[in-house]
């Protein structure tokens, strides 16, 4: 839970959990494009298909927590 010095939460715990998750992903749908470039490097043209396809996953999910969090911003739950 975020609180201010008035212990008032500024933003619910769920809010707060939904951006922990968008963030990861976020940073999950980066770090593939260094995947993808290690496998590029060492002529595995399998892994890089695994790690688009992973990236790609990552980027539906990311779309779909988004999707909760807007939701839940505006209506304080789903």
């Amino acid at each position: 839970m975020v609180a201010t010095s008035s212990n008032a939460k500024v933003i619910s715990d769920l809010e707060y959990d939904l951006l922990a998750v968008l963030k990861n992903k976020t940073e999950a749908i980066e770090i593939y494009n260094t995947y993808m470039q290690d496998a590029q490097e060492m002529d595995s043209q399998p892994c890089v298909q695994l790690f688009e396809k992973l990236q790609q996953e990552e980027m539906r999910q990311a779309e779909e927590v988004r999707h909760h969090l807007q939701e839940v911003m505006q209506k304080g739950k789903m």
